[in-house]
């Protein structure tokens, strides 16, 4: 839990200490979805911002706090199941849920059915692909090779991990107006000489390390057939290279 709230912080900032970007009038928003809410962190802090709305974070799993504020709950929910919900919201968020949903048309469907007119929706979400614009991430490096390796794991088995740059055109297919994209470049580690971006990548940098075993194990293994000892081989040359700095890449949001 303690990764995803540091992970909520890393998005806030590389929005520019922003929990949103769309633009919604306190005063006439009275309720709120938060779709994956994890630890319910951003709900929570939603709450704040809105404090006459009430504020509905779901999620497959109960790792939510119990005392939050009055005008939060939370509830054990899947997303692409069929919603029932006896009012619709005025701002629906889904944010980081690369590699977790299926049917992404579906889920849009879901969502524009659920929102009153006028309501909002904002998805933040990423492209994993590894880019490196001055040419120093090569496919010599283990980085390029795990980083490929894990893509093609999550698009075998239906969860496409690098959903960013398809949001849009699902959006606007499914009949929402006043679309806007906006692409925010996140650096993997501190290479970066603007001290923003310098920040953001050694952030960056943090919370990939700290999942790096995790989810490498379920994918190689799971997907690949790769024993565990195969995968810290390998994860122990990508900590190596992330660690020395060895490339200027970045993913993007």
């Amino acid at each position: 839990m303690d990764r995803l709230d540091f992970h909520h912080t890393y998005m806030v900032k590389i929005l520019g200490r922003k929990l949103f970007l769309a633009p919604i009038p306190s005063e006439t928003t009275h309720r709120i979805l938060d779709i994956g809410t994890g630890t319910g962190i951003w709900a929570i802090e939603a709450a704040d911002v809105f404090p006459n709305a009430e504020i509905l974070g779901n999620d497959l799993s109960a790792i939510q706090p119990s005392w939050v504020p009055p005008n939060v709950k939370f509830e054990i929910d899947d997303v692409e199941s069929s919603w029932v919900n006896e009012q619709k919201f005025d701002f629906i968020f889904c944010r980081y849920m690369a590699g977790s949903i299926v049917d992404w048309p579906k889920l849009m469907k879901q969502i524009y059915a659920n929102l009153k007119p006028g309501g909002w929706v904002e998805f933040q979400d990423y492209d994993i692909n590894y880019v490196s614009e001055d040419g120093t991430l090569t496919e010599e490096h283990h980085t390029d090779r795990w980083s490929k390796l894990l893509i093609e794991a999550c698009r075998k088995i239906g969860r496409d991990p690098c959903i960013g740059p398809l949001l849009e055109g699902w959006v606007k297919d499914t009949g929402f107006v006043d679309v806007v994209h906006q692409k925010f470049k996140m650096p993997i580690g501190p290479w970066a000489k603007d001290p923003h971006y310098k920040e953001i990548g050694m952030m960056n940098l943090i919370q990939l390390m700290d999942g790096l075993e995790a989810f490498s194990l379920r994918t190689f293994c799971g997907v690949h057939g790769w024993t565990r000892e195969e995968v810290l081989v390998l994860l122990a040359e990508v900590r190596k290279e992330l660690k020395a700095g060895s490339f200027h890449a970045h993913t993007a949001m």
